[in-house]
């Protein structure tokens, strides 16, 4: 469920210009898809049956990105999201597509602009309640968080609510885009009933030839999305996904993107393999496997955080030393098997790592090294619950403040900040009610401090949380 509403993006990484749930494998399909039989037509209505109430279509074309002329939709006719949803269970949302209630995280990778991007999309605690045809709707909320080359790029929060006939609405969005750490734009947010109707994110049964609106906000937001196959069988993290649907979205640049949704992951891919791809690392807990972390990834994750530090004190021949170390600790693990776009990730970022700590370049190699801590955490994912992989994650970003703080670069504290913040948000119900007021109160202080452009500060105010996190 990348962000595209559905999700991993916007340029958001899968597209946000793609976003999770904004992405997917352009493949042409790139992937090898294996075609199933899809589905059947349905049952006539009976004539003694009630007409459902439909929703106006809107406009026949809406205007372009660039303000000429009008761009045209898909007539009401092929659309399968104008019939009046009810809402009595929304945030029981079991639609195998987009299973936005039983799916805890799902992490993203790929590249956009050149440059490695991932995605963090993690369902939190909270419900939304959104006002929209004259219904009080309880919506789940999913947090979109993405990194281009390992640093904060976008936030958003995302609500989905499922009707009782199965499908999946979007009913809006809370963005925000970063450059250099610093909020800069909110632009694309949206709520329904505020500014403009929910959305159809997946439909109950969906057909090739379905039309539907994933956003449906023009003048803010607006793809609609055309089925172009169903119950395919794509490459999948851990083996063969059956059941997938593969699907072309239309933006108001007048460009399409083909995607793959899946069960177990929602949004799976998007984008082309060639150039800006964003794609399902693995979703927890489709890919958990069973038992504790094999010896071979402890041995790797003690390598990473000693790369990790190493190259963050510019030490480079204890660096140079974890790196070997890294890579032999990596090797031994990846022999085990592992989802292959983690382990592409993985190497590539190894890879860059080593090649930086030997040129000695600071900037760089403490880029890579941070990549290669974040994908480390992934692995982990696949043997640990989300919390406490995501408190390890705290404890990287708190670390991460002290080595940009030693390189006095107020932008990257800042986006250390918010992520920290981000993160947090993501673990606070978890957290004993002592530990949590800690926290909050320590990174209220960080973000005094990195709004002050205080490095110094900021660095004094990186070892309290690292005590904090340390119990939890």
């Amino acid at each position: 469920m990348p962000h595209d509403g559905g999700a991993p993006p916007r340029p958001r990484g899968p597209s946000r210009h793609r976003r999770p749930a904004r992405i997917l494998l352009g493949l042409g399909l790139a992937v090898a898809l294996v075609a199933s039989a899809c589905g059947g037509s349905g049952a006539s209505s009976s004539s003694t049956k009630p007409t459902p109430a439909r929703m106006p279509p809107g406009p026949s074309c809406i205007k372009p990105d660039n303000g000429k002329g009008c761009l045209p939709v898909a007539p009401a006719s092929r659309r399968v999201d104008l019939t009046v949803p009810s809402f009595s269970n929304p945030t029981a949302i079991t639609n195998p597509l987009h299973p936005s209630s039983r799916i805890a995280q799902v992490i993203y990778g790929g590249q956009v602009d050149g440059k490695p991007f991932r995605t963090e999309f993690t369902r939190l605690p909270d419900i939304k309640t959104v006002t929209w045809n004259g219904q009080q709707i309880k919506a789940v909320t999913w947090q979109y968080l993405a990194y281009s080359d390992g640093r904060i790029q976008e936030i958003a929060l995302d609500w989905f609510a499922q009707a009782d006939d199965g499908a999946v609405w979007y009913l809006g969005e809370d963005v925000a885009d970063y450059e250099n750490g610093v909020i800069h734009t909110h632009e694309g947010t949206w709520l329904a009933g505020k500014d403009g109707p929910g959305a159809m994110i997946m439909p109950a049964s969906p057909r090739p030839g379905d039309v539907y609106r994933t956003e449906n906000a023009p003048g803010i937001v607006f793809e609609e999305i055309t089925v172009r196959s169903a119950s395919q069988t794509v490459p999948g993290p851990g083996g063969p996904l059956h059941g997938a649907l593969v699907v072309s979205e239309l933006h108001t640049d007048a460009t399409r993107e083909d995607k793959i949704f899946a069960p177990g992951y929602g949004e799976f891919s998007t984008g082309n393999p060639k150039g800006d791809l964003e794609q399902a690392s693995l979703a927890v807990p489709t890919d958990v496997r069973p038992g504790p972390p094999p010896a071979q990834l402890a041995t790797l994750s003690t390598a990473v955080r000693k790369a990790f530090d190493s190259a963050g004190r510019n030490h480079w021949a204890g660096a140079a030393d974890a790196t070997m170390a890294l890579r032999k600790a990596w090797d031994a693990y990846r022999s085990v098997g592992l989802p292959g776009r983690l382990e592409q990730q993985m190497a590539r970022d190894i890879e860059a790592l080593t090649a930086t700590v030997a040129a000695h370049e600071p900037a760089a190699a403490h880029a890579a090294a941070l990549r290669v801590a974040q994908n480390d955490l992934d692995l982990q994912l696949q043997h640990r619950p989300v919390v406490k992989v995501d408190v390890e994650r705290l404890r990287l970003w708190a670390r991460q403040v002290q080595v940009d703080a030693a390189a006095n670069d107020p932008g990257a504290v800042a986006g250390d900040a918010s992520t920290l913040e981000l993160i947090r948000d993501r673990v606070r119900h978890a957290l004993g009610s002592a530990t949590a007021g800690r926290l909050d109160a320590q990174l209220r202080d960080l973000r005094a401090a990195a709004d002050d452009k205080d490095v110094a500060a900021a660095a004094r105010a990186a070892p309290a949380l690292l005590e904090t996190l340390a119990g939890s």
